[in-house]
């Protein structure tokens, strides 16, 4: 071997052997300040009311402050566009539902080039699945989805319903069972998120809206929305007097769920840090306290299982949005 060659071993050693160990360090002291969780939806919608109690149990774990930031629009499209963007370093992560995986689908529906792709991003977590449910606000005289179809059938574009955005993930499920049920004529109300879609619903400026249980239970609860229909696949247990649609003879079932996701080219060592954490922080009492007070349960995922899980989810709802085809406002 030539002096110029061992030479050339002895510093790509050195330099392989610095690398490995900034890789610890990254991991060791990771995280060293405040992390900030993006929030794509306005308040009282299911990613922010399932992300805050557990951003709350985060904290004490990696003994750093963590923020919500939010930044809402487009269905949740300008959050998850602002992460994709983000140094890749750990310290912005996103919280994000179903409607993550339609993004690029929609875009290129309508002939756009997408701004990002599920790639631009890597799964961390799953913390919830939650099934939609069909409601109606209490001025409304429908008791059960017969009503509402014979009605919407009588009445064709005077229903109308809301939903959190054009292809948002609660427009996806009605537009689902509107076609199963006869291509009934509804009038769709998009605003900027969740939680503004009950407001529109207790508001009657809309009558119908599928919505997440944990973000309208309250309002059942409370007697000012009326569950008609579950999407899931079994009744849920905060609502064990709900049929499911498939009870009621429609194939039609979704489910909303929330994920944290990093920034594409986040270092390995920071997203085992991540996985850790969030596993940890979601299987406290704390948190899981927190879920069964909205009406969920944990049905937790770690990467790999999230990962796999996401490939299948996306290609049903990217296939819906197909189905659903263009919509224009």
């Amino acid at each position: 071997m030539t002096q110029v060659s061992r030479r050339g071993l002895v510093l790509g050693s050195v330099a392989s052997a610095i690398l490995l160990g900034d890789r610890a360090l990254a991991q060791d002291s990771y995280p060293n300040r405040t992390i900030t969780v993006i929030n794509p939806f306005p308040p009282g919608g299911a990613s922010d009311v399932v992300t805050r109690p557990l951003v709350a149990a985060v904290e004490p774990i990696v003994k750093q402050p963590v923020i919500i930031e939010t930044k809402a629009g487009a269905a949740g499209a300008v959050g998850a566009q602002f992460a994709a963007n983000a140094k890749p370093d750990g310290y912005t992560l996103l919280s994000h539902i179903t409607s993550i995986s339609g993004f690029a689908e929609v875009d290129r529906l309508f002939g756009r080039q997408p701004k990002f792709t599920n790639a631009d991003f890597i799964p961390i977590a799953r913390f919830v699945a939650d099934p939609c449910v069909l409601i109606v606000n209490d001025q409304q005289k429908w008791t059960s989805v017969q009503d509402f179809i014979a009605d919407a059938k009588a009445r064709p574009n005077q229903i109308i319903y809301s939903s959190s955005g054009l292809y948002g993930a609660l427009h996806i499920p009605m537009a689902l069972f509107a076609k199963a049920a006869g291509d009934l004529k509804l009038r769709h109300l998009p605003t900027t998120g969740g939680g503004p879609a009950v407001t529109a619903l207790l508001g009657n400026n809309a009558q119908a809206l599928a919505s997440s249980v944990s973000a309208c239970l309250a309002q059942i609860k409370a007697g000012k929305a009326r569950a008609l229909a579950s999407f899931g696949g079994e009744r849920s247990k905060a609502l064990p007097d709900v049929p499911t649609m498939k009870e009621l003879g429609f194939n039609v079932e979704y489910y909303l769920w929330v994920g944290m996701f990093a920034p594409k080219g986040t270092p390995e060592p920071v997203i085992t840090k991540l996985r850790e954490v969030f596993n940890k922080a979601a299987h406290t009492d704390q948190f899981q306290a927190a879920l069964v007070n909205l009406g969920q349960e944990l049905a937790y995922l770690d990467q790999p299982e999230f990962a796999k899980f996401w490939d299948q989810d996306a290609k049903r709802i990217q296939e819906a949005i197909r189905e659903i085809g263009k919509v224009e406002g």
